[in-house]
C-alpha cells in the first residue's frame, strides 16, 4: 500500500510493520531542499510516534554492520532511519512472537542520493550494512538509549538468512554485535 501526505509518500510492507518513506525534493540551480520530517504528515501516513532523540553514525569502511539492535519495554524504540552520505542496506526483522511475520525481514537500500527513510516500529530488530566508504546515517528514535533495555540478535543468524551483501569474513563488527545470540536462543522480547 502507498499513501501520500504533504511532501511524503509512504510504502507499507505490512500492517504495523516497517514503512519506506520518500520525501519530495525541491531543486534548483543552488541544489535542493527536502522536508525530512513533519509530525502532521507522518501521522497522516500512520506514523504517530513522537521522536525524542536523534542519532548520527559514521562508518568508514564498506561492509560495516551495525545491528541487529532493539530495546525492550519499558524503553522500547521505534526508529526513523536515513542516510546523509553514502549508502546502506537497511534491515528490519519482526521479533514479535505472536506476529504472523515473526522472524521475517524487510531489506531496503537507503542512500544520500535516493533520500528515502525507513521507519522501523517497536517490535523489530534493526541493523544495517554500509555499501560505500564514509557512510553517515542519521536516525530518530522514540525513546532515549537505556543500557539495561538494550538487546541484539546475531546479524548472521542462519535461521533468519538476512541478505547481507558481504561475506562474514569481510564485515566490520563491534564486539557487542559479534557476541549477540540467535533469535531462537533469546527470551521473547515482544509478544
Amino acid at each position: 500500500m502507498v499513501l501520500r501526505s504533504g511532501n511524503q509518500t509512504a510504502t507499507f510492507f505490512s500492517i504495523n510493520g516497517p514503512i519506506l518513506v520518500a520525501s519530495r525534493r525541491f531543486g534548483d540551480h543552488r541544489g535542493f531542499f527536502v522536508e525530512t520530517y513533519s509530525a502532521a504528515d507522518f501521522a497522516a501516513l500512520g506514523i504517530p510516534d513522537v521522536f525524542v532523540q536523534d542519532n548520527h553514525s559514521l562508518s568508514a569502511q564498506p561492509g560495516t554492520v551495525r545491528g541487529m539492535h532493539f530495546q525492550i519495554a519499558p524503553r522500547a524504540q521505534a526508529k526513523l532511519v536515513r542516510v546523509l552520505r553514502g549508502a546502506i542496506l537497511d534491515i528490519a526483522v519482526d521479533i514479535r512472537r505472536s506476529s504472523p511475520t515473526y522472524g521475517q525481514h524487510v531489506a531496503v537500500e537507503l542512500s544520500a542520493e535516493n533520500l528515502q527513510q525507513f521507519y522501523v516500529p517497536v517490535g523489530f530488530a534493526h541493523g544495517f550494512c554500509t555499501l560505500q566508504p564514509d557512510t553517515e546515517v542519521a536516525y530518530k528514535v522514540t525513546d532515549t538509549y537505556a543500557p539495561d533495555c538494550d538487546r541484539g540478535i546475531a546479524w548472521d543468524d542462519p535461521d533468519l538468512a538476512l541478505p547481507w551483501p558481504f561475506e562474514a569474513g569481510d564485515v566490520q563488527l563491534s564486539d557487542k554485535d559479534r557476541r549477540a545470540p540467535r533469535l531462537r536462543d533469546m527470551p521473547a522480547a515482544f509478544e
